[in-house]
């Protein structure tokens, strides 16, 4: 990705790409967007492929003939939608797996690898992970809901058969 003006983190105004060289339809072509099958909408899809690309909002705005607030807010709607589907994706993929484990808030993290463990076993499933990996893995993928040793948020762990780790909060 190239880096971005806007104040956007990893900016740097010499990599960003001249506007007149970006295709947007070229961009959503090559990514196979079809927006009969998608969350976003053909504008939030090019806003998106455009800012992924460097392009600053007001030469995104120019190009589309409208003002650098609207680009913004298609720019956030599409960011929400996308984070939306990510977690739909999360969510459908707990319910096929063969392993779900709920960890409470309060429950201390070092007490997490081996109520996964145990689920895996009785599911006849393999995890390939220390459990100071695990819960490093949990940790890391858990984000703001544990700090330190502490579970502060209601966790689900899901392990697939193929012992991928998922950790998302409901």
């Amino acid at each position: 990705m190239y880096g971005r003006r806007d104040g956007a983190p990893g900016s740097d105004p010499d990599t960003v790409p001249d506007p007149d060289d970006v295709d947007a339809a070229t961009l959503l072509e090559r990514a196979g967007f079809d927006a009969d099958e998608s969350v976003l909408t053909h504008r939030q899809a090019e806003v998106l492929a455009l800012r992924e690309r460097g392009l600053r909002q007001s030469d995104i705005a120019d190009r589309l003939g409208t003002s650098r607030a609207n680009v913004s807010s298609v720019e956030a709607s599409a960011r929400d939608n996308v984070a939306s589907a990510r977690e739909t994706v999360a969510f459908a993929e707990a319910l096929a797996a063969p392993v779900r484990v709920e960890i409470e808030a309060g429950t201390d993290l070092y007490d997490a690898p081996k109520r996964v463990y145990d689920a895996c076993d009785e599911a006849g499933v393999k995890v390939n992970q220390t459990a100071p990996d695990l819960m490093k893995t949990i940790g890391d993928r858990a984000g703001d809901a544990v700090r330190g040793r502490e579970v502060r948020d209601r966790l689900f762990v899901t392990v697939d058969a193929n012992g991928q780790i998922r950790v998302r909060q409901p």
